[in-house]
């Protein structure tokens, strides 16, 4: 248990996101402790490209307005819970 990076909540199961992805580069470089429901949602709304190109701290993921949306209700959430995280429309299409 930990403490997410993103949405601030603690005693939350916590996962490993790369900055950058993987396959853009970013095996080796910087990361940060999400928890399961952030690092869903950063995946669910974008590409790995999306990523690489906009998305590489942890400040432009909190400043991003898709994603800025969801933070503030998740830090709502009790740390206990884990919702079902679904893709966006546009992602689908991607």
């Amino acid at each position: 248990m930990g403490t997410c990076e993103l949405c601030g909540r603690e005693n939350v199961e916590t996962t490993i996101h790369h900055l950058l992805p993987k396959e853009m580069g970013g095996t080796f470089g910087a990361t940060a402790t999400l928890c399961i429901p952030c690092h869903k949602q950063i995946h669910a709304l974008y590409t790995n490209h999306e990523i690489a190109a906009r998305l590489t701290t942890i400040d432009d993921l909190k400043s991003d307005n898709q994603l800025s949306r969801f933070l503030k209700w998740i830090r709502k959430q009790p740390s206990t819970k884990i919702m079902k995280i679904k893709k966006s429309n546009e992602r689908k299409r991607k």
